[in-house]
């Protein structure tokens, strides 16, 4: 018998700076049985920086066709593909291919090596590459509740997010634009 995701459910109310965006984000995200903590709330964040009507998660993880989020418009073009973690590039490049604009965030230890190895390759692609501080994120993971009630402020590189369990700032950095 197959394990279920976990579900969770985030009220989130968004003050982006950066683009004077404010909304209040009712999200249900299911964390698949081999994702963890950090990686779902990576996934919550990038949706929170990128966040936009029409803007959904997708099956992700069990769907290894589909990123993680993304928009498509109203005549069904896909504007926006979303990756999480450190994908292939050749999963970025086909990305690239069939969305108007890709981005990846990466958000754990190992994104350096990941990148090193693969910087020259992504040059080549029209893609933005987004490394979340991997303890930022530990520390927002450990914030964690099945229904979370959270304000999340993001200016400059950063959003600071505080929960009912506690706040932490995430920091990160645009490895390419």
């Amino acid at each position: 018998m197959a394990l279920k995701p976990t579900i969770y459910k985030f009220n989130i109310s968004l003050s982006d700076l950066n683009r004077d965006y404010y909304d209040t984000l009712q999200l249900t995200v299911a964390q698949h049985p081999s994702e963890s903590h950090e990686r779902m709330m990576a996934r919550v964040l990038a949706f929170c920086l990128n966040a936009q009507e029409s803007l959904i998660f997708t099956k992700g993880l069990s769907e290894p066709d589909e990123p993680d989020i993304w928009l498509h418009t109203l005549d069904d073009q896909l504007a926006l593909w979303i990756d999480i973690g450190e994908p292939a590039v050749d999963r970025i490049k086909k990305a690239t291919r069939i969305a108007k604009e890709v981005k990846v965030y990466s958000f754990n230890s190992k994104s350096d090596v990941w990148w090193q190895q693969n910087q020259n390759k992504f040059a080549m692609l029209s893609a933005s590459v987004i490394q979340f501080d991997s303890q930022d994120i530990s520390a927002l993971a450990n914030l964690v509740a099945r229904t979370m009630t959270c304000s999340i402020t993001v200016t400059g590189d950063s959003a600071f997010v505080a929960t009912e369990s506690g706040e932490c700032e995430v920091n990160w950095r645009s490895l390419q634009a």
